[in-house]
């Protein structure tokens, strides 16, 4: 399975947004990180369907949006009008999460689930052959810059491992507090999708980039 760079513009400048995004694009990286907050799931306010629109037209990257907002059934059909290649949603955030799940498929794009640092690595094992990706916090969600919690990496190769029994092509992502000096350990747990933030949109933005891209290989 390809392991995947999938940088989170919530760390960009977002006085030059379009640069920031055309410098890790121009490295080489394929996905790009879209967090969406809405101060009630999480505390932070970030950003929503007018920053995805605006993105869209300009770059062929894969959208990955991650939804941290109450009851996302409510706005998956439009983050998908918007442009966002896979709707990623959080398994605590909604009571009909298999409801979820067909809403976002129906809109044709691709399914993701994302679970907290708190919630059981089995939560996700009724959804494995439903979606395309997994999503394991490694932070607390809601602020960037956080240090990863070693623990949640436990969770991830247990996931590996229902989705390898399985058969299955899932995808397993990796958000929070990852950098250059521990996203091998995040590999090593069975992560293919690796989310950076902080650690990509700072100082030379391209060349972080690419020193990332050089673990991933």
């Amino acid at each position: 399975m390809m392991n995947i760079l999938s940088p989170s513009i919530l760390s960009a400048d977002f006085w030059k947004l379009g640069e920031d995004i055309k410098a890790v694009e121009g490295a080489g990286v394929p996905w790009l990180h879209v967090d969406v907050m809405d101060g009630l799931f999480v505390p932070s306010i970030s950003y929503g369907m007018p920053v995805l629109k605006a993105v869209r037209p300009h770059t062929d990257m894969f959208l990955d949006v991650h939804l941290m907002i109450e009851k996302p059934e409510r706005y998956v059909e439009e983050f998908a009008a918007c442009g966002a290649d896979l709707v990623n949603f959080h398994l605590e955030a909604t009571e009909d999460v298999k409801g979820c799940i067909d809403k976002i498929r129906a809109t044709g794009k691709k399914v993701g689930i994302t679970i907290k640092p708190a919630t059981p690595a089995e939560a996700v094992e009724p959804y494995l052959e439903l979606v395309d990706m997994v999503l394991v916090m490694t932070v607390e969600p809601g602020f960037g810059g956080q240090k990863l919690i070693p623990e949640c990496l436990d969770k991830v190769a247990v996931i590996r491992k229902m989705i390898t029994d399985r058969g299955l092509a899932t995808d397993l992502e990796v958000d929070g507090g990852i950098n250059l000096d521990n996203v091998a350990l995040a590999l090593d747990a069975g992560a293919n999708v690796i989310v950076a933030g902080s650690a990509v949109f700072k100082d030379n933005i391209a060349a972080n980039a690419k020193a990332f891209i050089n673990k991933l290989q």
